[in-house]
């Protein structure tokens, strides 16, 4: 049985995880935005994508839990994730708020 500072530490692991595969799957997005790509190149590359995810997570999930599901992993992953996209919210929002207020200031001057 493993002790909540071990559960603890594997959730942050996790959440890490999720972070990484929401990252490069938005870095896989920007890619198809620079080079156009037809559906078939799509469907191609959400496929590789996907198992390429599954191994890293599975990878991940024998690292850290030893190949057993738990449901504080699980639900590490699913908390990198929201963090990570809540993050990019509020960064775009504050990169929007800064420029309105620096394209005032240039005004004013």
């Amino acid at each position: 049985m493993l002790g909540i500072g071990t559960e603890a530490e594997i959730f942050l692991y996790a959440g890490l995880s999720g972070a990484v595969v929401f990252l490069s799957y938005r870095i896989l997005a920007l890619v198809r935005k620079i080079i156009p790509h037809g559906s078939p190149a799509v469907g191609l590359e959400d496929l590789v994508f996907w198992l390429a995810a599954s191994g890293y997570l599975f990878r991940q999930m024998y690292v850290t839990t030893y190949g057993s599901i738990r449901w504080f992993f699980v639900l590490g992953v699913v908390c990198g994730i929201f963090l990570t996209y809540s993050a990019g919210i509020l960064t775009k929002k504050i990169y929007v708020r800064t420029k309105k207020s620096l394209e005032k200031f240039r005004k004013n001057r």
